[in-house]
């Protein structure tokens, strides 16, 4: 895998393939892990560091999976190439800014990435489009029994797998499903929503995760818990509640337009125009934007544009993806100059009658 080839791609997650995924952008299943031989990253030295990250970046190439894996040392990294792989959901923002010694494994398909000296030694995520989590959870599975027959983990017959974060220690899983759901933020139901899922230990957070906002009202709903139950109880209990969340995102968007066709036709055409003729345009205005049209995508409004192509304008009109886009660093003013050139030619070729 190539850096500079990332612009010019998406990962399969942005596909739009998988099952739900009208709703569900992506699965993800993250396990947490440390090294029995070293202490936690809070208590290492520089030294350590390097001698973690050295000692697992080779095992981690070697592994004997169907795809290709590619190696980087993240501490060598430019920050925008950074940012980059913030944006594409590959590294975690906390392995992008912590510091000495760390790296991340990826394949080539974006769906699997081990990250080496993030909070933990080791941080792995596999991720696929729709909802998907068991075909996650088989694939994670396998990558983590393929890593400690080459390690030894920090395990506690009575705790389980030891982490840095109290609230990983036990299974060190955290299952993550991240959903679309404008209707229900139009309609004033989403915190009905949130509240529901508090009760039963389930967090929300925002598109890249804890401390991070909601942007273009996407929503990661996962686990609180680790410990006390297995990886397969905490994978049914957000298997349970995903599908409940999708019928009322559904009911919701089918009572937008029942109660308020024109309005709501009006609103996603608007949008549409705004993003193919603005001449220059923020990060934050092109999300709420893209959410109302991938909304009329999915509502039959919009009949010439893909979910794909949706999925991918989320990602591409970040900041560190306009920069490597353009091949130079650009100030917030020229970014929004930037992306509205960017949406421009993206849905160049567009005819007025793009609504039906």
């Amino acid at each position: 895998m190539d850096l500079e080839t990332l612009t010019h791609k998406s990962g399969e997650w942005l596909k739009g393939q998988g099952p739900e995924s009208d709703i569900v952008i992506s699965s993800r299943i993250r396990l947490a892990r440390n090294l029995a031989q070293y202490p936690f990253l809070s208590r290492a030295d520089d030294r350590v560091r390097v001698e973690i990250e050295e000692s697992l970046g080779q095992k981690l190439i070697d592994l004997p999976l169907k795809k290709p894996l590619s190696y980087f040392k993240v501490h060598t990294l430019e920050n925008i190439d950074r940012q980059l792989l913030v944006e594409r959901q590959l590294i975690s923002r906390e392995l992008s800014d912590n510091h000495g010694s760390r790296g991340v494994v990826l394949s080539d398909e974006e769906n699997v990435s081990i990250m080496v000296n993030e909070e933990d030694h080791l941080r792995m995520q596999v991720i696929h489009s729709g909802l998907a989590l068991d075909e996650c959870w088989n694939e994670i599975d396998r990558i983590d029994d393929l890593i400690e027959s080459e390690v030894t983990y920090a395990f506690s017959q009575q705790l389980g797998y030891l982490t840095a974060c109290p609230t990983n220690v036990g299974t060190g899983i955290r299952v993550s499903v991240m959903l679309h759901l404008p209707a229900l933020v139009v309609t004033k139901e989403i915190q009905k929503v949130f509240q529901a899922l508090h009760k039963i230990s389930l967090a929300v957070r925002g598109l890249y995760g804890e401390g991070s906002q909601a942007m273009g009202d996407f929503y990661q709903i996962s686990n609180q818990v680790t410990l006390g139950k297995t990886e397969e109880q905490l994978i049914q209990q957000v298997k349970e509640v995903v599908p409940r969340i999708i019928f009322y995102e559904r009911q919701a968007r089918t009572a937008l337009v029942k109660d308020n066709r024109e309005g709501l036709h009006d609103q996603i055409s608007r949008a549409y125009g705004i993003l193919k003729n603005a001449q220059t345009i923020s990060s934050e205005e092109t999300m709420h934007l893209l959410s109302s049209v991938r909304m009329g995508i999915n509502l039959g409004l919009i009949d010439d544009l893909e979910i794909p192509t949706v999925n991918e304008l989320f990602i591409h009109t970040q900041p560190a993806h306009l920069q490597k886009i353009k091949g130079t660093p650009l100030e917030s003013g020229e970014r929004n100059v930037a992306r509205a050139s960017y949406l421009r030619q993206r849905l160049s070729g567009r005819h007025p009658g793009e609504v039906n």
